[in-house]
């Protein structure tokens, strides 16, 4: 029979809600931030394409991101059952975590 603390699970479940919160609150702050450069470089290369200064090859440049997500949907994945099964108390209370922090972010 499967020993349980509830006091431990409750430890495990808070400190996991309080760091998903503050990783997913910076997590969106970065992203934020990517997309925001992401998107200045991309117009930074259309407007020196469009004064002659600068080739993009644009068909290249997204058939990279389909082939890259193609490899990453192809791989198997590895064995995660024991895992999650093993750190579930600890990833609920990161998940709940990282979505209200990424909410508020």
């Amino acid at each position: 029979m499967v020993d349980i603390n509830p006091q431990q699970l409750g430890l495990e479940l808070g400190s996991g809600a309080v760091i998903g919160g503050i990783i997913g609150f910076a997590a969106k702050k970065v992203a934020k931030l990517i997309a925001v450069l992401v998107g200045l470089e991309l117009a930074l290369f259309k407007f020196l394409e469009s004064r002659g200064i600068l080739t993009v090859d644009w068909e290249r440049l997204s058939g990279g991101i389909v082939e890259a997500s193609q490899n990453a949907a192809s791989g198997a994945p590895p064995s995660w059952v024991n895992t999650i099964l093993s750190t579930l108390s600890i990833s609920a209370g990161f998940t709940g975590g990282f979505f209200v922090g990424f909410r508020k972010g």
